[in-house]
């Protein structure tokens, strides 16, 4: 009879949000995602993952599904102090020790390839010099960690960048694909493409960012030719069911996302859904729609989600100031498959365990969001029972 009641206290809520489903060649044992959360802890010099990143990924992996933080693919892909890279042997061998351990617990692990673009500054640059981006137009509204050394960091804006030239922009999409091959030899199951929050990819998409007059610039159709050569590299580099995209489609009356999340185009219904169709058409795995998440911010247009549902046959990841009965609702209505907890999953390593059994959740410390040691990183308690 103990037993009994016992069980009666651990009934599952928000179900929907614990069926397993398929993403590429994974079963994923729940809905649950840990999104790519930028951390600033990896070890100086070389930005390389250390046995405290695999702690902290390891703590969570009772999610269905994990993304890496932004992880640089080349030297002038970062833009922010202790960001970890995967283009390094170095960097590869320290990602391996994070994906054996996530692995040893049965969880499906993908590493996000970044590359900052404009977002950054001459001294985190190779040889101090100006970052790089589809157009030289400086980054506003937006700051970026340069200090090196430990600590809390120090803020700067970002510098003027220069315009790539055609040569470059073909390099920069075989180190995309590089990348992808050396996350696999790390022992990732597939790569997510940072196209979102104003970076690189991003920074091609928008006509705020790129008046480029050649072949990537102008019309929708080349600023996304950058987007669809790097996924298609990138896809036949590591098969095009281990590939995921993630943008921050954002909508007129959120304009403090071009500080929080990019750029808001001026037609961004057109833009995204055209963009998505452009993914479509390469048949990745999944698409991610990272949304507004500051307090008030406007959720997506339902015509966007029918739009994006519509274009778009793979898994479709929503993340944003979701609730569990807000995922749920997701799930249920089919308008997205999988759903993210970014600072939730932040202070609970247990996080779905918590939605399972509607555990009170601990508070996200800002003031150890980023960089520092395991303090407000692998120290956050799991649920204990009273």
């Amino acid at each position: 009879m103990p037993v009994l009641q016992r069980r009666r206290k651990h009934i599952v809520h928000h179900a929907p949000l614990f069926t397993p489903t398929r993403l590429g060649p994974y079963t994923l044992k729940s809905r649950i995602v840990l999104p790519p959360l930028t951390r600033s802890r990896s070890t100086q010099p070389g930005n390389i993952p250390n046995d405290l990143m695999a702690s902290y990924y390891g703590q969570r992996t009772g999610a269905g599904f994990m993304v890496t933080e932004g992880t640089q693919i080349e030297p002038r892909g970062q833009g922010y102090a202790w960001t970890p890279g995967i283009h390094s042997p170095e960097q590869v061998a320290g990602w391996r020790r994070v994906t054996e351990r996530v692995h040893a617990d049965g969880g499906v692990i993908f590493a996000q390839l970044w590359h900052v673009g404009r977002v950054s500054h001459t001294s985190l640059q190779p040889a101090g010099a100006a970052p790089v981006a589809p157009s030289a137009i400086q980054a506003q509204g937006v700051s970026v960690f340069i200090e090196t050394g430990p600590g809390a960091g120090a803020l700067a804006e970002p510098s003027l960048p220069r315009a790539l030239t055609v040569a470059e922009i073909g390099e920069l999409v075989a180190m995309y694909a590089q990348a992808a091959a050396n996350a696999i030899d790390a022992g990732f199951d597939g790569v997510e493409l940072h196209a979102a929050n104003g970076y690189l990819i991003n920074q091609f998409i928008s006509s705020h960012s790129n008046v480029r007059e050649d072949a990537y610039g102008g019309s929708l159709e080349n600023r996304l030719r950058f987007l669809r050569e790097v996924t298609q590299a990138v896809a036949d580099k590591v098969g095009k069911e281990r590939v995921g995209v993630r943008f921050a489609p954002l909508f007129q009356g959120t304009d403090e996302a071009r500080v929080y999340l990019g750029l808001v185009e001026d037609d961004p219904h057109a833009t995204y859904v055209q963009a998505i169709r452009v993914l479509e058409d390469i048949g990745i795995a999944y698409l991610s729609l990272a949304e507004a998440d500051w307090d008030h911010a406007p959720p997506l247009p339902e015509t966007f989600r029918t739009a994006a549902r519509t274009a778009f046959s793979g898994r479709i990841i929503y993340a944003g100031k979701y609730t569990a009965a807000r995922g749920e609702q997701a799930v249920v209505e089919g308008w997205g498959d999988l759903v993210a907890f970014g600072r939730p999953f932040i202070a609970n390593p247990d996080l779905p365990q918590r939605i399972a059994n509607g555990w009170p959740l601990n508070p996200v410390d800002p003031a150890s969001m980023y960089g520092g040691t395991h303090a407000g990183y692998t120290d956050y308690p799991r649920y204990v029972a009273p």
